[in-house]
């Protein structure tokens, strides 16, 4: 398995709102290649459910959204490999830097993995070769 971009959870949410990061992130997203990590599925998923809690999303806009992300990208399943490797990843990364959080060891090891490119905006991410920071 092999996608040129994994897109992660700050990209999707600045997608989303139309923001000038967002419009960066949609040339990514929308290209051929794309594909998003379960995790971050997760991470959208909680972010659009305290909209809705906050009544600046509701329950349908919320599954048009998540359906919009399957519909546009591959799903990338958080199989034994990945999952194996994260945990390396993870006690790793967090000797170098503060506030990475396994959810990130998922990505990276996802983009390692399947040998991508990883798109957001997160700070954590900043230096990593296989990162494009979309941040305004």
């Amino acid at each position: 398995m092999s996608y040129r971009y994994v897109i992660d959870a700050y990209a999707w949410i600045e997608y989303f709102r139309a923001s000038k990061s967002g419009e960066v992130a949609k040339g990514y997203i929308e290209s051929e290649g794309s594909a998003t990590p379960t995790i971050v599925v997760s991470e959208i998923s909680r972010k659009l459910l305290r909209e809705i809690g906050l009544g600046n999303e509701t329950r349908e806009g919320r599954l048009k959204r998540l359906e919009f992300i399957r519909a546009t990208t591959q799903i990338v399943d958080l199989d034994f490999e990945i999952a194996a490797k994260a945990g390396e990843i993870d006690l790793e990364m967090k000797k170098k830097r503060r506030g990475w959080g396994l959810a990130d060891s998922i990505i990276l090891c996802t983009a390692r993995v399947t040998k991508g490119i990883i798109i957001t905006g997160d700070e954590d991410f900043r230096g990593l070769e296989e990162t494009v920071l979309i941040k305004e």
